[in-house]
């Protein structure tokens, strides 16, 4: 049966489509990112406090190698689709980075059918959703480099790097992520015991009114995808089932459970649609924003929580 908090996200899509008034104040749906994005941190946190780091330090190491190589595989592969390099190189940074809410709809999914995972998965969401964006913006200025080459003019490759790290480090998601994580780490289960009821108890209520939220401006995306047609689809779909074969077969190295096993397989086959495109957008803005949008926010998403997650929790259970 199908997660009450993915009929939520489809409402909105039903709302946006049927031209509904239907829309939340942009203060609330910050407030609910800022939320979801501390309390996923915690929750990890507080398991991580249970670890040594040596423990969980493999796990860190192939998650981060994972975020990096997803863009460097799939910019040529893009490329031999048509799209042009530095589009290509921009769209595979966010399939290189994650998606928190992904993984939120995952954790809860696998809860509700009683498939345990490792509860300290949230530290793999932090250490991922950075590397892929440093890749994809090297990519990308490698791009430009050689279409500038190729023009006789001269390219400046030093590149503002320090604002990109500042960006991509205090971006917001990594922020909190890694912030909710320390905290947690810092004070364990008993400490932060007085919040708890905020933080667990309201957690998938809170999910629920984001998905909304991201529901109707899925729906907006529509008309962009079908500007980019079925070369776009097929990205959105395609991606998705092959990074999560990767994502799934790291698990499975790593010996994870068959509920860490689906977790990875998630986060590899999620596109960012909150960090990727800001940093990108400052660190490449000769890069087709609407493009990576309409993919990550427009397609892959949906397609993720509506059929992704029960399949990749399918296919854990087949290797697991």
């Amino acid at each position: 049966m199908i997660d009450a908090v993915v009929l939520f996200f489809i409402l909105g899509v039903i709302a946006r489509l049927g031209k509904s008034d239907l829309k939340l104040p942009q203060a609330l749906y910050e407030a609910l990112s800022v939320y979801l994005l501390l309390a996923i941190g915690l929750k990890g946190g507080i398991e991580l406090h249970k670890q040594s780091l040596a423990a969980v330090l493999p796990q860190i190491l192939a998650c981060m190698a994972l975020g990096a190589l997803i863009p460097v595989l799939m910019t040529p592969v893009l490329k031999r689709m048509g799209f042009s390099g530095v589009d290509s190189a921009v769209l595979a940074a966010h399939y290189g980075s994650v998606s928190v809410v992904t993984f939120a709809v995952a954790s809860s999914y696998l809860q509700r059918q009683g498939v345990a995972f490792e509860a300290h998965a949230a530290l793999w969401v932090a250490v991922m959703e950075a590397p892929g964006i440093v890749a994809g913006v090297f990519l990308a200025r490698r791009e430009l480099n050689r279409a500038k080459a190729l023009e006789g003019k001269s390219v400046e490759a030093k590149g503002n790097w320090r604002e990109l790290a500042h960006e991509v480090l205090f971006g917001k998601s990594v922020l909190l992520l890694v912030g909710g994580l320390i905290i947690g780490a810092v004070m364990g289960e008993q400490g932060l015991a007085p919040i708890a009821p905020l933080f667990t108890d309201l957690f998938k209520g809170v999910l629920a009114l984001f998905l909304l939220e991201l529901g109707l401006v899925a729906g907006a995306q529509l008309p962009e995808v079908k500007r980019y047609g079925l070369r776009l689809l097929a990205v959105g779909i395609v991606s998705p089932l092959i990074l999560s074969l990767m994502g799934a077969a790291l698990g499975k190295a790593l010996g994870l459970s068959t509920g860490g096993i689906a977790i990875l397989a998630t986060l590899a086959a999620s596109a960012s649609y909150i960090a990727a495109p800001t940093a990108m957008r400052m660190a490449v803005p000769q890069g087709n924003a609407g493009l990576s949008i309409a993919a990550a926010l427009g397609i892959s998403f949906p397609f993720n929580i509506v059929v992704g997650v029960p399949l990749y929790t399918w296919l854990a259970q087949k290797l697991a």
